[in-house]
């Protein structure tokens, strides 16, 4: 099925700030924030805490990078992955909130609640940046 994957210059802008948030967040998991990163990974994950935090990283600089690249067909996929990754960490913040874990600047209940809300925003972002949002209203 053929897509339409125009976006406009403000998409492609917001496009771009989410691809450089995404790599600078990378980077943190590998570098300077690690730590932190590691106090967010809930306990049912069976992997290590830091090889989790490793992995994601990873990842998200990749999905940065895709951000940055793909063109078409391809970015409004990346965009639809990228929205999953989004609901995928969110049992991450969900178990900083539940068990009340200081990160990021996150140290009170409060503000730990208010980011739970940001992440639907973030899953919007990406599906709205890439064209992915428009395209899967033409389907």
């Amino acid at each position: 099925m053929a897509y339409d994957t125009h976006t406009t210059t403000l998409q492609n802008v917001a496009r771009g700030v989410l691809a450089s948030f995404m790599v600078v967040a990378g980077t943190g998991h590998l570098t300077f924030a690690r730590r932190e990163f590691q106090a967010q990974v809930p306990d049912f994950v069976p992997l290590d805490k830091d090889t989790t935090v490793l992995a994601s990283g990873v990842v998200e600089i990749g999905l940065g990078l895709a951000l940055l690249l793909l063109k078409g067909r391809s970015r409004v996929l990346m965009g639809m992955g990228l929205a999953a990754f989004y609901a995928a960490v969110f049992p991450g913040n969900v178990h900083q909130y539940t068990h009340h874990i200081s990160a990021f600047g996150l140290d009170t209940d409060e503000k730990r609640l208010a980011r739970l809300f940001f992440q639907p925003v973030l899953m919007g972002w990406a599906l709205w940046s890439t064209g992915a949002l428009e395209a899967s209203k033409r389907r």
